[in-house]
């Protein structure tokens, strides 16, 4: 798997994990939700400073975006979709 692929899959994984919409995390992070989107599609590189944001937000270290994953996992599931049900 190419570098770019495996982080694209890890912030996915990491996202949504914690049940984080791209926008959620984006806000976190302090980057735009739609660069977000184009990393978890592995359509941008992103730069150590932004992983370093990324990582932040996600409670995360910057080498979790660079875990391979086991022969045979799936990607990550995407959230439901829809407004949540407040508590």
């Amino acid at each position: 798997m190419k570098a770019q692929a495996l982080v694209a899959r890890n912030i996915r994984r990491l996202r949504v994990g914690q049940g984080l919409s791209q926008e959620a995390l984006a806000v976190d992070a302090g980057i735009d939700r739609t660069y977000v989107s184009r990393l978890e599609r592995g359509l941008e590189n992103p730069s150590v400073a932004v992983l370093e944001k990324l990582a932040i937000a996600l409670n995360a270290s910057i080498p979790d975006f660079f875990i391979v994953p086991a022969k045979g996992d799936l990607p990550p599931r995407p959230l439901r979709a829809g407004r949540r049900a407040k508590n």
